[in-house]
């Protein structure tokens, strides 16, 4: 087997793919308030958690992460690997005494923040790039091991003068990437590549006590997940596959984990194997300033909470770790333009209007715009919400129909759970611009029925989301 190291081209495309695996890495790192204090802080790190293998067994947390998908590698191509996870260093905090002496404290009160203990996310890379052939050949195994140490950090006061200091430790930890790969029958050359993270850590809790889980986290991957890239060849989609290979698509076991192209946009050589479920080619909005690592970021919200932090809640926060106090300083520093587009954008527009006839008030670009819209339902003497009928169960419904709700087909709103089996009274039949039959409904015994009709604002329905009740069938 040979190994070489990432080419220039195939960094460069790894480069663009981190900036969303940064996201995965760091999400939920720190939830505001941004506090150590605060309850959501006390238990961290929720997603990819990879905990030592004697610890997993008496929980409902694993050990591995197990990935596979599918590859059409060309002759030559290199395949590049990076696993990427946080280690957990654990942070203490003393006060000095004078004398070069220090005392472990529950807290170190400065001017400008207040220091606690902490448990630190420190970065980590295992990397190999290795021909596919070989893999193909054999089994790839690359071990990594990160030795147990102790830091030391002065801590000094606004004046400069020594406060204290914090001490950080770190716990031994082991494991190991494993690859295969193997080609598939078929028309079309197509590899089923297999990658296996494991934490091969032998701590277990000691002999008589049940370790909680702040005990393994030292030992453990956290927000473990794949970067792989190829240079000369491209992967399958796993979420929207050719039509020819959805079944060896469906035979792939992707275990605590869930690959998706990533990178460029209109491209294929990158794979991001994630804890997280993601879609194809996922992308931080351009809008956002930075993270804010709060899970499902509402980054409007959370900058205009952090900006509105008490003075002492931001010393608290400051003293948490050196990410939560950038968020503090992002907050803080925000201009009024910037957030005033994170109040909201639109993506994906596209014209809706026939070619300009040459009437019509000019667009920006002095190009005139037609008088009507491409279609007008108005206009339309084929469409009556009113009037028209839809089949329901083999059997005509309009407005008027009393229908019994079966929502769950394509589980588009939750809150349709609460719906099912109650009675509804059909309002209109309406059609969009794709052909598809919509039913407005109100559901029968709502206080707020009349209100909403006259509002115009109702529930909507697939026919096949809808059925007569027994005693009409």
């Amino acid at each position: 087997m040979s190994v070489t190291a990432f080419a220039p081209q195939t960094e460069a495309r790894l480069a663009l793919a981190r900036k969303v695996a940064d996201a995965v890495l760091f999400e939920g790192y720190v939830l505001y308030p941004y506090r150590a204090s605060a309850a959501k802080n006390r238990l961290r790190w929720q997603f990819g958690v990879l905990v030592p293998p004697g610890w997993g067994a008496e929980c409902e947390e694993h050990a591995f992460q197990h990935t596979e998908c599918l590859l059409e590698p060309r002759a030559g191509a290199t395949l590049a690997v990076e696993l990427r996870f946080l280690r957990a260093r654990r942070r203490t905090v003393q006060r000095a005494c004078g004398d070069g002496e220090f005392e472990t404290v529950p807290e170190l009160r400065l001017a400008d923040r207040v220091l606690v203990p902490w448990d630190e996310g420190v970065e980590e890379r295992v990397e190999t790039a290795v021909p596919v052939a070989d893999v193909l050949a054999a089994d790839v195994t690359v071990p990594f091991q990160r030795p147990a140490g102790t830091e030391h950090e002065a801590v000094l006061d606004p004046a400069g003068r020594t406060a204290g200091r914090t001490v950080h430790r770190y716990a031994p930890l082991t494991g190991r990437l494993r690859l295969s790969a193997a080609e598939l029958d078929g028309p079309h050359r197509v590899v089923r590549l297999t990658a296996v993270v494991e934490n091969t850590s032998d701590w277990t809790p000691p002999a008589g006590h049940a370790a909680a889980r702040d005990a393994a986290l030292p030992r453990s991957l956290v927000a473990a997940h794949l970067l792989m890239a190829v240079d000369r060849g491209s992967f399958l989609s796993m979420t929207d596959p050719p039509q020819w290979a959805r079944g060896a698509v469906a035979a792939c076991r992707n275990l605590h984990t869930w690959p998706v192209l990533a990178g460029e946009p209109g491209r294929a050589d990158v794979v991001l194997s994630s804890p997280i479920i993601l879609e194809d080619h996922p992308a931080i909005a351009p809008e956002s300033p930075g993270a804010l690592y709060d899970a499902t970021e509402i980054d409007e919200i959370l900058a205009l909470r952090t900006a509105a932090l008490t003075d002492e809640e931001k010393r608290e926060a400051r003293g948490t770790d050196e990410r939560a106090a950038a968020v503090l300083d992002l907050a803080d520093s925000l201009p009024p333009e910037v957030l005033e587009r994170l109040h909201g954008a639109v993506r994906g527009l596209r014209e809706v209007t026939r070619p300009a006839t040459g009437t019509g008030f000019p667009d920006e670009h002095g190009v005139p715009r037609p008088d009507t819209p491409w279609w007008d339902p108005a206009g339309d003497a084929g469409i009556d919400p009113g009037h028209d009928r839809v089949l329901v169960d083999g059997r005509p419904a309009g407005a008027g129909s009393r229908l019994v709700l079966r929502p769950g087909l394509r589980r588009t709103d939750a809150q349709d759970v609460f719906l099912y089996g109650r009675t509804a009274t059909v309002e209109a039949v309406l059609h969009d611009v794709d052909g598809v039959v919509h039913l407005a409904v109100t559901a029968d015994g709502d206080p707020g029925a009349d209100l909403r009709r006259e509002q115009g604002r109702f529930l909507y329905f697939r026919p096949d989301e809808l059925a007569w009740p027994e005693e009409d069938g």
